[in-house]
């Protein structure tokens, strides 16, 4: 019998050929891939095993204006888990969930609902040492990242400045909200191999190193934030208040040297933290500030040029009757009152028959322009504006209550920055919660020679007979005006009955005004309500100290020849 291939060589030949064709075409499909086209291999592998593990950028430090650090961030370990890994080792989860101080039976529960995850956090935020003890019961399927946490130094005093970030470490209130991405960073990226289950096999390279966030050096002064704090909480104690602001400004450069709120909370703590005390009031809390404003309304008047200090108001009955209103003096006086009587006396009639004379208008541009109810431009997340209105037709009721501060809100950081600019000569400059390196040009919005008249009347308010003397400083002559507003009523017209705000704000020394304090108390319960009663004197503590740690050079010593003749008659003490 003969072969089939015998009797077709051809047949066999195209088989052969067809297998060399073949073999030939898996050669060069090999060399293709392993040497010309090489990318596509490795693309494929790499995407199996190569990880990029994020790097932490650390934030930016913020500190007052001297350097002194407000919020830093501290290394911490975060734990973290393969749910999968970790169902082989479950003899160990007892023990883990002691280490991690959590609930066993808890634990085992969280575990097992996350069996088919591979990414689960443990716990987060803590210590390195914390973390290294986890870490050492070798427990498979558990590893460490590496994150930073804020901590802020000077923690409840200057919270609501501050703010604080969030367990991601954004910023959530505060500076550290209003300048996050500047604070921020960018993280970096770790190239690592891991196998099929998520074990990191190898730490191949640092793909992109991370970039540190700007440090932010702020307005604030801790010394003087510490001794406002101070203050401001024993009034509160004192007088059974509610609530309380102070802000303290350089009307120099604009600067935010203090700012204080009550109540107020510890960033560094806030598991039982209520939302009412994260308020920045001096930024979000509006108000009618009452007399505090009718040094700008006199300002308005002596603008005009239709009055003089020396000119004169007859208030006499201390009451006046405007269609369905009586406007009443709190303080008596049987005769006229020159315009410095009007604001010791703080008159209400007399304000309001000044006001009726220049008209509402001239009012409401003079406080437009110290920036009563305007914008700050300090750009603090949630800050109020508050309103000034403007009417096209004033009638008596508008102009009168505009005139003695009713009919318009703003909030302790306008009341304190118009008070500035009379201190400042009537130069408006704006104003910085961050450091000022250089002092602004501002604008001029009042006439000088108007603004140290104003100056002038202002230190009578305080140093002359029947005035606000709980608001003096001993060793210098300083300016102010108290308040008292009664509290509107939340979601109704009208006032609440017996809800009072105590008010003061002023500015010293006045041989060179450096600084302004306006100080905010809300609801005070215990020993009167009268702003110069329960404001004034935290007024003249915050003043004093304020001056004194400024190295200022007091303007209200008594003559050498007075100190010399009270130390030889034996009047001085003992030396």
């Amino acid at each position: 019998m003969r072969l089939e291939g015998a009797l077709y060589p051809w047949r066999f030949r195209l088989v052969l050929l067809l297998l060399a064709l073949m073999v030939g075409a898996i050669v060069w499909r090999i060399v293709d891939l392993q040497i010309i086209d090489r990318d596509f291999l490795q693309a494929h592998g790499d995407a199996r095993s190569v990880r990029h593990i994020p790097i932490p950028a650390h934030r930016g430090l913020v500190t007052d204006r001297n350097g002194e650090p407000l919020a830093v961030s501290t290394p911490v370990t975060t734990l973290w888990a393969n749910g999968r890994e970790l169902q082989a080792a479950k003899a160990q989860w007892s023990g883990l969930a002691v280490a991690l101080g959590q609930e066993p039976k808890t634990f085992a529960e969280r575990l097992q609902a996350n069996a088919e995850r591979e990414f689960m956090y443990l716990v987060r935020g803590l210590t390195p040492e914390q973390g290294q003890r986890v870490l050492d019961l070798k427990v498979p399927g558990v590893y460490a990242i590496e994150e930073f946490r804020r901590f802020y130094p000077a923690g409840e005093v200057t919270a609501h400045v501050v703010g604080f970030t969030d367990i991601d470490d954004r910023g959530r209130e505060g500076m550290e909200l209003a300048f996050d991405e500047w604070l921020a960073g960018v993280p970096g990226k770790r190239q690592v191999l891991k196998d099929r289950r998520g074990r990191l096999i190898k730490d191949v390279q640092v793909a992109q190193n991370a970039k540190a966030g700007k440090a932010l050096a702020l307005s604030i002064d801790l010394r003087l934030q510490y001794l406002a704090h101070r203050e401001l909480r024993n009034a509160l104690v004192e007088f059974g208040a509610k609530a309380g602001s102070l802000v303290m400004i350089d009307v120099k450069t604009g600067e935010v040297l203090a700012m204080v709120n009550q109540p107020t909370y510890n960033p560094n703590n806030r598991r039982s933290l209520q939302p009412a005390a994260m308020r920045n009031r001096a930024m979000i809390d509006v108000f009618e500030p009452g007399s505090t404003v009718k040094p700008f309304s006199m300002s308005a008047a002596l603008e005009s040029g239709r009055w003089k200090p020396t000119d004169t108001v007859d208030v006499y009955p201390g009451s006046m009757r405007i269609g369905k209103y009586t406007i009443r003096d709190v303080s008596r006086s049987n005769g006229p009152l020159d315009l410095a009587g009007i604001l010791i006396k703080s008159s209400n009639v007399g304000m309001s028959k000044i006001a009726f004379d220049i008209g509402g208008e001239s009012i409401y541009a003079l406080m437009q322009q110290v920036g009563l109810g305007q914008d700050t431009g300090l750009g603090f997340p949630g800050e109020r504006i508050g309103n000034l209105p403007n009417h096209r037709n004033w009638r008596q009721a508008e102009t009168a209550t505009l005139s003695y501060g009713y009919g318009l809100s703003v909030t302790a950081v306008q009341l304190v920055h118009a008070y500035s600019v009379l201190a400042n000569d009537g130069r408006n400059v704006p104003l910085s919660l961050t450091r000022v390196d250089q002092a602004p040009d501002g604008v001029q919005v009042m006439p000088a020679d108007i603004a140290e008249t104003m100056q002038g009347m202002l230190q009578q308010v305080i140093e002359a007979p029947g005035g606000a003397h709980r608001a003096m400083v001993p060793g210098y002559h300083v300016a102010g005006k108290s308040g008292t507003a009664r509290k509107a009523t939340v979601g109704a017209k009208g006032y609440t009955e017996n809800a009072y705000r105590a008010l003061f704000a002023g500015f010293g020394p006045m041989s060179d005004p450096r600084i302004a304090v306006a100080v905010v108390i809300d609801e005070p319960s215990k020993g009167g309500y009268y702003g110069g009663l329960i404001s004034a004197p935290v007024f003249g503590k915050v003043m004093a100290g304020a001056l004194r740690l400024m190295n200022i050079v007091p303007d209200n010593l008594p003559p050498v020849e007075s100190q010399e003749l009270a130390v030889n008659t034996g009047t001085g003490g003992r030396i």
